[in-house]
């Protein structure tokens, strides 16, 4: 209280208390946003290129295990001449398995093992020829009514030479197509193929 009998009057301090950040620390902030969006950005990309990878590997692995041909007949072509009791030709219609895609059994590879010969064939080989039963020249099996004939000339000096398969002989076919799916056929010449054109095999 005053001497005349006023209170005093109570005057508040002044404050100033805003906040000052520093430029260094800006700069710092701004650096580790752009970090981070980067880092972002690097595992979004990485994550579509796994999943890219797993998708391809999937139907890669989907494909060896259904992409697989059916050896619907085959039967083998006996030495014309009559002079050797040998099979010159082996021939086998071929269809796709069930839940089988389409086949293009011109990329396909086909190895041939006997006890004589073990030779790894494709289209392009002069023992091998592929022919459509429709006449077309397609030999991709699109469904399953597709037939195509694979014809293997076993005389040819690349596999059993001029005498060809014997009597009672063995040998063991096995198709790869693209996809990587193998399917073998196991060829077995009859113990008497005299005075017959064709024989089952």
């Amino acid at each position: 209280m005053t001497t005349d009998g006023e209170l005093p009057m109570h005057v508040p301090e002044a404050h100033d208390s805003r906040g000052q950040v520093g430029i260094g620390t800006l700069i710092i902030f701004i650096a580790m946003v752009l970090v981070a969006a980067v880092a972002a950005g690097v595992l979004i990309n990485t994550a579509g290129m796994l999943e890219a990878k797993a998708s391809d590997t999937s139907q890669d692995s989907q494909a060896q295990v259904s992409n697989h041909i059916v050896v619907v007949s085959a039967v083998g072509e006996v030495d014309p001449t009559g002079a050797n009791d040998t099979v010159t030709s082996l021939n086998l219609t071929l269809m796709k398995a069930a839940g089988a895609g389409d086949m293009d059994l011109g990329k396909a590879s086909y190895e041939y093992i006997s006890d004589d010969a073990a030779v790894s064939l494709d289209q392009s080989h002069t023992a091998v020829n592929l022919t459509n039963t429709d006449n077309s020249s397609s030999v991709v099996l699109n469904s399953r009514d597709d037939r195509i004939v694979l014809t293997i000339r076993v005389n040819d000096t690349d596999l059993e030479g001029p005498g060809g398969l014997k009597s009672g002989q063995k040998a063991m076919i096995t198709i790869v197509t693209a996809s990587g799916a193998k399917s073998l056929y196991g060829v077995n010449v009859p113990q008497t193929i005299s005075d017959e054109k064709y024989v089952k095999v």
